[in-house]
C-alpha cells in the first residue's frame, strides 16, 4: 500500500513538495489504483488530494524583542557585536578624551594648581594625543613636577 509515486506525481502536478501533499485517507484505495498524471489531477479535482498550507516562521517572538529594544532593554555589552571602533567610532572616543582632559587642565588653571603657561603647554600637548586619559596627565603632572608649589 505505498502511494510514493502517486505522491510525487502529485507533488509535480500542484508544484509543491512531496511532505506538503494531503491524502484524503478514506479514498486511499482511490489514490492506489490511479497510477496516470490525468488520474492523480482528477482526484485533485476532487479534493481527494490537497496541497496543505506552508508552514512559515513565527513573528511573534521577533515582536516581542522589538518591544524591548523599543524601551531600550537588550542593548548592554554582551550584546554587542563588531569591533572597538563599531560600537565607538574613533571620533567619538577622542571627542569624549579630549572634553574630558581640557575641563580637567581648565579646573587645575582656575584653582591656581597650574601656572598659565604649564597651563597652555599640557594644552597642547593634550591636543596633538601625549596623554591617554586624565589619569595620564595627572601621573606626567607629578612626574615633571609642574603642580604649583604652594
Amino acid at each position: 500500500m505505498s502511494l510514493k509515486s502517486q505522491r510525487r506525481l502529485a507533488a509535480q502536478i500542484l508544484k509543491i513538495g512531496q511532505n506538503r501533499v494531503w491524502i484524503d485517507p478514506e479514498r486511499i484505495d482511490d489514490v492506489e489504483a490511479a497510477i496516470t498524471r490525468e488520474e492523480i489531477r482528477k482526484l485533485v479535482h476532487e479534493g481527494v488530494i490537497q496541497p496543505l498550507p506552508e508552514k512559515g516562521v513565527s513573528r511573534a517572538r521577533a515582536r516581542i524583542l522589538h518591544e524591548k529594544k523599543k524601551k531600550g532593554r537588550r542593548r548592554g555589552p554582551g550584546s554587542m557585536t563588531g569591533s572597538a571602533h563599531a560600537k565607538i567610532s574613533r571620533k567619538e572616543a577622542w571627542m569624549s578624551k579630549i572634553r574630558a582632559l581640557r575641563k580637567r587642565l581648565r579646573g587645575l588653571k582656575e584653582k591656581k594648581v597650574i601656572t598659565e603657561n604649564t597651563y597652555r603647554k599640557l594644552y597642547k600637548m593634550a591636543s596633538s594625543g601625549s596623554f591617554e586619559s586624565v589619569a595620564d596627565l595627572e601621573r606626567y603632572l607629578k612626574a615633571q613636577e609642574l603642580w604649583r608649589k604652594r
